[in-house]
């Protein structure tokens, strides 16, 4: 029975994830956004029989806010097990390269609001030398493409922020586990067009549970996405440069 907190669990993946943890009886600490979706699967979790601790609905890009909300999560839960940092934005990479305010906000909620928040949870999770923090970033963070090397930059710097943070923790005890999906079929992707690459949001949660469990340091998922950005970063510059991706 951990003691999990979830920010960013108005997510698709985030509450695929919350419904297994509330299987395996978690006490639940959920933070979104919107007070009425958060309410929504508060409402939804509850009737399937989940122990939810409590909610805050607030703006995780408002840096100031994160110390309150640790603080919240943890006199609820009277501790913290594990963590789990879900929340993010897909921007419009066109719009980005035209308006460095819309890139900038992309990389203060994917690789900044993150940063803010694991510096107050890490810091916490080490004076008890326990514990699991689990961040939600993206195969995109591997090698920016034109496609999306606004958001691909933030989960990137997110990717070695996290690193550093596991080198830090490991002699504590706390582990920190990095969650690279690939494409998910969620809201966030609702423009997409689907092909057999999409996985759907209880198929990554299911992986997180299970990349937890096994004690992981990084976890690619589904794990083919493991070998295909192995190809990705091989390909040297001077031709990788040349491709439309």
């Amino acid at each position: 029975m951990a003691k999990t907190l979830i920010v960013g669990a108005t997510s698709a993946i985030a509450i695929e994830t919350a419904k297994l943890c509330a299987h395996r009886g978690d006490h639940l600490f959920l933070v979104g956004r919107s007070p009425e979706k958060l309410d929504s699967v508060r409402r939804d979790l509850e009737v399937r029989g989940a122990k939810i601790a409590g909610t805050i609905s607030t703006d995780l890009n408002d840096f100031s806010r994160h110390a309150g909300l640790l603080e919240k999560a943890l006199n609820c839960l009277q501790g913290l097990d594990l963590v789990l940092i879900a929340h993010g934005t897909l921007g419009d990479q066109k719009a980005c390269e035209q308006d460095f305010s819309l890139a900038e906000q992309e990389i203060r909620t994917n690789f900044l609001s993150c940063a803010s928040l694991l510096t107050l949870i890490s810091n916490e999770m080490e004076k008890e030398k326990a514990g699991t923090i689990a961040v939600i970033s993206s195969v995109a963070g591997d090698r920016g493409r034109q496609s999306n090397y606004i958001y691909g930059s933030a989960k990137g710097a997110l990717n070695l922020f996290l690193q550093g943070l596991r080198n830090r923790m490991y002699p504590s005890g706390v582990r920190v586990l990095t969650i690279k999906p690939g494409f998910v079929d969620t809201p966030m992707t609702a423009a997409f067009k689907k092909n057999i690459l999409f996985a759907k949001p209880d198929q990554i949660a299911r992986g997180i549970l299970k990349a937890i469990e096994r004690k992981k340091d990084v976890v690619y998922l589904p794990f083919f996405w493991w070998g295909i950005m192995a190809i990705i970063k091989s390909i040297p510059e001077r031709i990788f440069k040349k491709l439309k991706l």
